[in-house]
């Protein structure tokens, strides 16, 4: 039995005429495409103004934020401020501390020098028309403005916190242990104690 079913491959070709699906056929391609690069331009334009409105609002937010910044920024700013503030007090102190060190580690190699001073000053050799005299006089006052202090006189109060007591020497017009004589001068710097005066202590008789 014959079939008499058409199929596609039985249509008689007519040259010229377009075949389905290749490009330009009935322009269904071109037509789609336009509405495309139409939809790319706009989402374009959207994006740009979409950006520069993000800017603005930024520099808006952050002109409000100068003009009445939130309690946030504010703990945030006394915060750094509050940390500067400690930071410069400990560069201060740390400062201070180096700077008395370094005056320290001078004056100790200059106290050897006013021993000899002072011991020559007991002897007699420092009298006024001695060259040595002057010399002597203007150590001891560059000493004094860096701070040094001596310290430690006969008659003062014995203080066994700044004095040591080398010889204890009974004597009969005292009270109290008294200063006698001063065998190391005592010296501060500031408040800090460099070394303690060496003395011999007069201390009250029983007779």
């Amino acid at each position: 039995m014959a079939d008499d079913t058409k199929r596609p491959e039985d249509e008689p070709f007519e040259e010229g005429a377009p075949v389905e699906g290749a490009p330009g056929a009935g322009g269904a391609e071109q037509s789609a495409s336009e509405p495309s690069e139409s939809a790319d331009a706009e989402f374009s334009a959207e994006g740009i103004e979409e950006d520069e409105l993000t800017v603005q609002d930024i520099l808006d937010a952050a002109n409000r934020e100068v003009a009445e910044p939130t309690s946030e920024h504010l703990a945030d700013l006394k915060r750094v401020t509050a940390e500067y503030a400690n930071y410069r007090r400990r560069t201060e102190a740390n400062r201070e501390v180096e700077r008395e060190r370094v005056t320290v580690d001078v004056v100790k190699g200059l106290i050897p020098v006013l021993d000899d001073l002072d011991r020559a000053e007991k002897h007699g050799d420092l009298t006024e028309d001695s060259a040595f005299s002057t010399i002597a006089a203007k150590l001891r006052t560059s000493v004094e403005r860096l701070g040094v202090k001596p310290f430690g006189a006969v008659g003062e109060p014995f203080d066994p916190t700044i004095h040591e007591a080398i010889f204890q020497l009974p004597t009969a017009d005292v009270d109290t242990e008294t200063v006698g004589d001063v065998i190391e001068t005592g010296y501060f710097l500031g408040s800090s104690l460099l070394r303690v005066a060496k003395v011999v202590v007069q201390v009250p008789s029983d007779g």
